[in-house]
């Protein structure tokens, strides 16, 4: 390989760059640099960017989910195996990083991985998972719709509640996620998430019922699933929170029994 790159794949390089920023990735690993990767990068451009109307309307409508899943990748990657702070020495078994569309309208954050969250590597699939699924499909939409993540990555030991400084750490790639997947809403579930995504101290009842502005997107805050299994008087008061959304969203609101 030369020692120096020639201007055209200087620029090819730099618009990759922009690229990856864009979508919200911006740690970059060095590695061996080959000539047949210098030609990828200096590639022709398809048929879809030259003209051809039928390879444009392909790469329209499947581009946008192509880059957001391989954004997605990307900061998964970045984490690794996270050693950021403690909680990986206190009995965490994997990263549960998130999971759902990334094309998604509606991102659902929690607080933290659970016991079965930590095992399966998934967020909410224990028995507040399954409310939320529920909580989901009464929106008339299913869990495959949107995207579920969590603000820490790493389940605390004894599923006590994450300390201002793990989620510190961690933010930041929730934040990324954000950015990737550009949701039309955002749902904190609970007083941990919404707490710290909005950055305030206040209570449940002085954050549910209107919309917030987190960094140019709308977030509405409701009870947490684990929540509503010990006190399911609040359902009611939860199903109020995500009828807002869907009234933002333009979503279809069901019908009352015998309409």
């Amino acid at each position: 390989m030369p020692s120096k790159l020639d201007p055209e794949t200087r620029r090819a390089l730099a618009d990759r760059v922009q690229y990856y920023r864009e979508m919200g990735v911006y740690d970059f690993y060095r590695r061996e640099v080959t000539e047949h990767m210098l030609s990828d990068l200096t590639a022709e451009p398809t048929a879809s960017a030259t003209g051809d109307p039928a390879a444009a309307d392909v790469q329209t409508a499947e581009a946008p989910s192509l880059d957001r899943s391989a954004a997605l990748r990307a900061i998964r990657e970045e984490i690794g195996e996270c050693t950021r702070c403690p909680l990986y020495m206190q009995g965490r078994k994997q990263i549960v990083f998130g999971v759902g569309n990334p094309d998604a309208e509606i991102m659902f954050i929690g607080e933290a991985p659970g016991a079965d969250e930590d095992e399966q590597g998934e967020p909410f699939v224990g028995r507040a998972g399954q409310l939320l699924n529920n909580m989901i499909k009464a929106m008339g939409i299913s869990r495959e719709d949107v995207y579920i993540a969590n603000v820490i990555k790493c389940r605390p030991p004894g599923n006590r509640t994450p300390e201002p400084a793990e989620c510190a750490v961690c933010s930041p790639f929730l934040l990324k996620q954000i950015d990737v997947i550009k949701p039309k809403a955002i749902v904190a579930l609970g007083a941990v998430a919404a707490k710290t995504l909005l950055g305030v101290n206040q209570t449940m009842a002085e954050m549910r019922g209107q919309w917030h502005d987190f960094r140019g997107y709308p977030l509405a805050v409701t009870y947490h699933p684990a929540y509503l299994l010990r006190d399911p008087r609040q359902k009611v008061h939860t199903w109020h929170d995500l009828q807002m959304v869907m009234k933002r969203l333009g979503m279809a609101m069901p019908q009352k029994s015998g309409e």
